[in-house]
């Protein structure tokens, strides 16, 4: 047997016993283990903030999320815990920047603008619509619409780790968690009691090309905003444009559908 397999077969039953036992000594071991991956997150999340965001308040964040993956964990799924640990710990992280709100008023106040103006032509017209039609129901020409969404794009904390409750205050779901592969962005694979994880699916796959492409590489393949820019062959820039035009789009659709499901 392979040192792998046996490296792999000792933590498998560590998992097993923590879940039992609950035991903090092994609780303390994987978030020694798992700390690297704490700042690996931290660090592709800076990327896409200002400077004046420190480093080390980023992890300091993150350890929070590294803690409740640890204890909610379930190796009975098997998926690989460092898989669903950057999930966790990526939205922790967006948790703590939305509560100190760093984001300029008037900056939060043109993406909530941008948000209901997609929000009321999409209940009106039953589609996703285009740039120039969200940019008209602004009284925005669309050069001054794509500077808006410059402006938002720079500062926005939107992400995927959104939670969205499904009715009961303890059964909530983020976006990305629908996410599983580019593949899986099929309305017919989701299980048909989950109503919202089937919106969030049918609206993923409604997206725009290149504001999948964006969401997939960035949620489910890892990559960094300027990696995201290189295969596309766009700058970093557009890349966070077309990510946060994305977001308030699945809001967006989220919020109409709520109304249907709930």
């Amino acid at each position: 047997m392979s040192e792998n397999v046996v490296d792999e077969r000792s933590e498998l039953d560590q998992w097993l016993v923590y879940k039992k036992t609950r035991d903090p000594k092994i609780r303390e071991t994987f978030i020694k283990q798992y700390a690297p991956l704490v700042r690996y997150v931290a660090g592709k999340v800076a990327m896409g903030l200002p400077q004046n965001v420190d480093f080390d308040d980023l992890v300091g964040y993150g350890v929070f999320g590294l803690i409740d993956a640890i204890d909610k964990f379930d190796p009975a799924k098997h998926v690989k815990f460092k898989t669903y640990a950057v999930t966790r710990i990526r939205g922790a992280i967006f948790d703590e920047l939305r509560a100190v709100d760093w984001v300029p008023r008037s900056v939060r106040q043109k993406s909530r603008e941008v948000e209901e103006a997609i929000n009321h032509l999409e209940s009106k017209l039953g589609r996703q619509v285009t740039d120039r039609e969200v940019a008209g129901e602004m009284g925005l020409s669309e050069d001054d619409f794509n500077d808006t969404m410059l402006k938002i794009s720079g500062t926005s904390v939107l992400s995927l780790n959104d939670v969205w409750y499904t009715g009961d205050e303890n059964d909530k779901v983020s976006i990305v968690e629908s996410i599983e592969s580019p593949t899986a962005l099929n309305p017919d694979a989701i299980v048909e009691r989950d109503a919202i994880k089937r919106v969030i699916v049918e609206a993923l796959s409604e997206l725009p090309d290149k504001e999948k492409k964006v969401l997939v590489l960035y949620y489910y393949e890892d990559l960094t905003l300027k990696e995201i820019g290189k295969v596309l062959d766009v700058t970093e820039s557009r890349v966070s444009q077309l990510h946060t035009k994305a977001i308030l789009r699945l809001r967006s659709r989220l919020m109409n559908a709520r109304k249907g499901i709930f």
